[in-house]
């Protein structure tokens, strides 16, 4: 127990204590002046005390802090009451033994229970005990939840004196809690606070709302488990309970364990990135497993988003109290600084529950994807965009256009340590290409992100080419540091001399010579090539020239560093050098690779290209996906904060009209793309052609017009270097013809839609 002197401002007099008790309490015995008290550590609202008599008798005396509080706060009435009736219902509580109304004894009204003796961590990552021994300890506080949540409050005997009939859960306690925060706050509210009192009571989840007994602060730290067992002996701190939504309860938890140590200073660190400790998912499985609900369960984004706004607001009434001298800790002015972080984590949540696409609940997109989906969107809120300037400014600085940002390198070892790394490949990742392709949206959003979880483009194409189609020697020299993010490499297709939209067209020739082949020809677009990390690129030319048109084609190997490599300039998109990744003019002039560098064999070329492009495009879309989102959200802080012609610019109808075309544009090319995901793995690449071909052509152009329209409200910001609009529309517009122009995309639509339509 974690003990400490009386401060002046919770002092009492424990003789007038001891005679009350000795009394009112049954069993109770103390000799005059024998009474200790001393007064827990922890704890910021109700103040509570550990008593120890004279015969060594030891009790807990819960009280309600001296001076002004809010109405209807502090119920230790109310708290006795829950304890006395889940004691008989033989729910792990303290037992309950006395309540006084009588202020006269210790100041204002108390109760007293029984002194539990066990294990209370305070470090969400349970220090210095084995990983099997967290993992028990969490799943019992999931257990125990659940079991809380199961029994039936009116069947018990509890009375709530009916919260029920004052309407919604949801809003009565965004109402309570904006109350009780704008009043600490003395009615200013910060903006991401204001943002989640705007948005948490109109976006309550609709449908019937289940009605269990909830805690209301159901955390590790009120929590008393076992001294030597993996089980919870007793809840603490029923202040806040009620009957309400139990994924009130469950989000608290969870969002406990996801947040960072630089939110809620009670951690060393995120605890789900400590060994042992279970991820969000599983959490969420074991209790709808319990509780016989489906999983993934709907809604829980909204729900953590509600629990960082409660705890922001309990922290801003803290540091309230401990302004005016009533708070129970000593610690509570440090709370002022969690209120803006916690705000800030619920909006990030309220982002997670508006971004997640609704067809993801209907499809299969399993507990995994989500917690994966979750871990990367804060890694890239933490880290990665952070991270944005300084990238810019390195490449932008003379002399450093064709070498990697440090910061680069930092993020990938970061981002390999709490695994999410390789997230692009389904026999490493087990994540199938629907479950991936929010996760390539979210990478979408920031140009450099990609790289970071080591999924970037055309490593990950090349890397599924030597995945599926290479040997084991090709794997171990060449897939094994790709996989590890130690090299980069290139893919050496198109030509400049030829239209290479026509892929047969290809005139680069692979000849054999005894037991080696030589290369000789001109590429451009060798997207990759530029990066000084660039070991190999994947060549496609002609070894059979007299075959079929799609059997004269093959794919190698060729080491960047072979005689005969020579690059020759750097290509720009609209202007842009796209460094330091680049897309090069290559010549290979008498280049001389091993035979065993060929790939699967002589003429399969078009094989592996059907097989390398399917996924990538799927990628390539998502990604734009996710910039279109982030230019549309340019778009519109723009518009809210410029004024033209006396007005917002915002509240220009041609602005409003742009905002709206843009947002059913972005929706419907993620519902286009994630069916062809799902027809991927349902069907494979080669069934999926028409639905890959169409959606290359249709995000394409939505980003296009997307990135366009936030051009427009941004006006000369948009086009210059202060924005990154200009380049991401540079990028856009290159991906319609990158992998193929529309043009042979929508005659793959058109091909396939007749020859469909005559089968009916």
């Amino acid at each position: 127990m974690e003990l400490i002197a009386v401060p002046e401002r919770h002092r009492f007099d424990a003789e007038r204590l001891r005679e009350y008790l000795q009394a009112e309490l049954g069993g109770f015995s103390c000799a005059r002046g024998g009474l200790q008290v001393q007064q827990f550590k922890h704890g910021e609202s109700n103040p509570t005390f550990y008593l120890r008599t004279s015969t060594g008798q030891e009790y807990v005396l819960r009280k309600r802090p001296p001076g002004k509080l809010l109405p209807g706060a502090h119920r230790v009435d109310r708290e006795h009451r829950i304890l006395s009736v889940l004691w008989r219902a033989k729910f792990p509580v303290p037992r309950p033994l006395l309540y006084c109304q009588d202020r006269g004894v210790v100041g204002t009204e108390f109760y007293v229970m029984e002194c539990v003796k066990g294990r209370i961590f305070r470090d969400l990552t349970l220090p210095n005990l084995p990983p099997s021994e967290r993992r028990a300890l969490y799943i019992a506080m999931v257990t125990t939840l659940a079991q809380l949540h199961s029994i039936d409050w009116q069947a018990i005997g509890l009375d709530y004196r009916s919260p029920v009939s004052k309407g919604n859960y949801c809003k009565r306690q965004v109402s309570v809690w904006s109350n009780n925060y704008l009043a600490a706050a003395k009615g200013k509210a910060q903006p991401s606070m204001q943002e989640l009192m705007d948005w948490l009571p109109e976006n309550v989840p609709h449908g019937k709302e289940p009605t269990t007994i909830v805690h209301g602060d159901y955390r590790i730290d009120n929590i008393i488990f076992h001294p030597t067992e993996p089980r919870i002996i007793a809840v603490l701190d029923w202040e806040l309970s009620t009957v309400g939504h139990p994924l009130a309860d469950l989000a608290f938890l969870v969002v406990f364990s996801l947040l960072h140590p630089n939110t809620v200073p009670t951690t060393s660190e995120t605890a789900t990135e400590v060994p042992g400790v279970i991820a969000e998912h599983e959490m969420t499985r074991i209790y709808a497993a319990l509780r016989a609900l489906s999983h993934p369960i709907p809604h829980l984004d909204y729900f953590k988003a509600l629990a960082c706004f409660r705890m922001a607001a309990i922290a801003q009434g803290v540091y309230a109290r401990g302004m005016m001298g009533t708070a129970s800790s000593s610690r509570a002015q440090t709370f002022q600084d969690m209120v803006g972080p916690l705000a800030d984590a619920g909006c990030f949540f309220k982002s997670e529950q508006e971004r997640v696409p609704s067809v993801l609940n209907f499809v299969g997109y399993s507990a995994k994807a989500r917690e994966l989906l979750q871990r990367l969107k804060q890694f890239m809120k933490e880290h990665v965009y952070p991270a944005e300037m300084e990238c810019y400014q390195h490449v932008s600085k003379p002399g450093n256009t064709w070498t990697i940002p440090p910061i680069i390198e930092k993020l990938k070892i970061k981002a390999r340590q709490v695994g999410l790394w390789n997230l692009f490949l389904p026999g490493v990742s087990g994540l199938s290409q629907l479950e991936y392709a929010p996760m390539a949206e979210e990478m979408g959003r920031c140009p450099f992100a990609s790289e970071v979880f080591n999924c970037n483009a055309p490593d990950t194409g090349n890397m599924e080419v030597l995945y599926l189609y290479g040997n084991k020697q090709q794997q171990r020299q060449w897939l094994e540091p790709l996989l590890e993010g130690r090299i980069r490499s290139c893919f050496a297709m198109t030509e400049p001399a030829v239209a290479s939209s026509d892929a047969t067209n290809i005139t680069c020739s692979i000849v054999r010579d005894g037991g080696d082949y030589i290369i000789n020809g001109r590429k451009w677009w060798t997207s990759g090539a530029g990066d000084p990390r660039c070991k190999v690129a994947i060549l496609m030319g002609v070894t059979n020239p007299s075959a079929d048109r799609l059997h004269r084609h093959s794919m190698i190997l060729v080491p960047m560093d072979t005689p005969g490599v020579r690059k020759i300039r750097p290509l720009t998109v609209f202007g842009y050098l796209d460094a330091p990744h680049g897309h090069l003019e290559v010549d290979f002039k008498n280049v001389r690779v091993p035979v065993g560098n060929l790939i699967l064999g002589e003429g399969r070329g078009f094989e592996i290209a059907q097989g390398r492009l399917g996924p990538g495009r799927i990628h390539h879309c998502m990604r734009l996906i996710g910039m279109a989102e982030r230019a549309m959200e340019l778009m519109c802080e723009r518009a809210i904060a410029r004024k033209t012609f006396g007005k917002r610019v915002v509240q220009h109808q041609t602005v409003r009209v742009a905002v709206a075309e843009s947002r059913m544009e972005i929706d419907q090319s993620r519902l286009l793309v994630l069916k062809a995901a799902h027809a991927i793995d349902y069907n494979g690449t080669k069934a999926a052609r028409k639905e890959i071909a169409a959606i290359k052509v249709a995000v394409a152009q939505m980003a296009c017009r997307v990135v366009d329209r936030a051009i427009q409200v941004h006006g000369g910001l948009g086009v210059c270097q202060d924005s990154p609009l200009a380049h991401w529309y540079a990028g856009a517009r290159s991906l319609r013809i990158a992998d193929g122009p529309d043009i042979v995309h929508l005659e793959t639509v058109a091909k396939m839609e007749f020859k469909q339509q005559a089968k009916l």
